[in-house]
């Protein structure tokens, strides 16, 4: 798996590198035949209508970089999510076009492929959906797909790109459908504990006490955070505020009894992805750890997982030490997702 690992990268490279230079890739060049996916995840699926190629994913890595998909020209999606943050953000609240204030903490893109719904309220079923988010909220891109379609409509390079991976020009529906194709392509599955459960890797003493914290029914993480990607994407409360700014799920539903409830996120990366929790308000793991050691506040709608646990200083210190084990140091610098 490594060898063809370092194989397809070596491939991609050069396509990248030819690419930048605006020269159109030849339909005979086939980058990728598949997404390499892990023996221990599961494989993707793939919308009917927007399968998996090349020439697809080339399109949606240009569109993921261009900042010309916001109406100041000025953001992209790198922008919030960027390579070396796990492609999350290092700010609490991501400003977007003319510096307008962020809304939530840009989340990981980090095998998002496996996310059954999407956006911290959960309201689109797919990623093709999600794109068009940020490109209309106010305070990320601020512009409309209609427009970009228009900004890009006498780039020779993006319509040549669009035939090739779709058979018609760049509109709203190839702009959706490649730059989603690019995002199910970000895939992290070389942390340190995925080496150690495929037995290629020991964890240290602290990193087994932290492990055996996290997976017991004392604190009770993995009920949350579990399986291959450490989340049930279910939608919770945990106590982080008596009220809440962000009205949390109960914004798309406006259901009383989805206040303030949100997805849960992957713990994947998570070293790489500070600040912490939908408003980006903890700065560290060790806060996060010690919000919900604490017990958390007595919101109305806080999770009955929630409770204090009574956790020594080295118990802490050890499970910030196992979710460091999470962390993929390849996925920061892998060439075929850089720009």
């Amino acid at each position: 798996m490594r060898s063809s690992f370092i194989h397809l990268w070596f491939w991609v490279f050069v396509f990248v590198s030819c690419s930048d230079t605006e020269e159109v890739p030849s339909p005979t060049i086939k980058v990728l035949d598949a997404i390499a996916v892990p023996s221990h995840f599961p494989q993707i699926t793939y919308p009917t209508e927007n399968s998996f190629t090349s020439e697809r994913w080339a399109l949606g890595k240009k569109l993921f970089y261009d900042t010309r998909l916001s109406i100041d020209a000025t953001v992209s999606c790198a922008s919030c999510h960027k390579q070396e943050k796990g492609f999350a953000d290092n700010l609490s609240l991501t400003p977007g076009v003319f510096g307008r204030a962020g809304v939530t903490n840009a989340p990981s893109l980090a095998n998002m492929a496996y996310h059954p719904y999407y956006t911290r309220e959960g309201g689109l079923p797919t990623l093709e959906m999600q794109v068009l988010v940020p490109i209309s909220e106010h305070n990320e891109f601020g512009f409309n797909i209609v427009e970009i379609e228009k900004r890009l409509k006498n780039d020779i390079t993006y319509q040549d790109m669009a035939m090739k991976a779709y058979g018609r020009p760049l509109d709203p529906f190839v702009i959706t459908r490649s730059i989603s194709t690019f995002e199910r392509s970000i895939i992290s599955s070389e942390s340190k504990y995925d080496h150690y459960t495929q037995g290629k890797s020991i964890l240290s003493s602290e990193e087994e006490m932290g492990r055996a914290l996290f997976f017991g029914e004392r604190t009770n993480c993995s009920q949350c955070h579990g399986g291959f990607n450490f989340t049930n994407y279910e939608f919770k409360n945990n106590g982080l505020y008596d009220t809440y700014m962000n009205p949390g799920r109960y914004r798309l539903t406006q259901k009383d009894s989805d206040l303030a409830l949100f997805k849960t996120p992957s713990l994947r990366n998570v070293g790489f992805t500070a600040p912490y929790m939908h408003d980006g308000s903890k700065a560290t793991l060790a806060e996060v750890v010690d919000h919900y050691n604490s017990g958390g506040r007595s919101h109305i709608h806080k999770s009955n997982l929630i409770r204090p646990l009574g956790l020594s200083e080295n118990e802490k210190t050890a499970l910030v030490a196992f979710l460091h084990t999470l962390d993929d140091y390849t996925l920061l610098s892998n060439p075929y997702l850089s720009k």
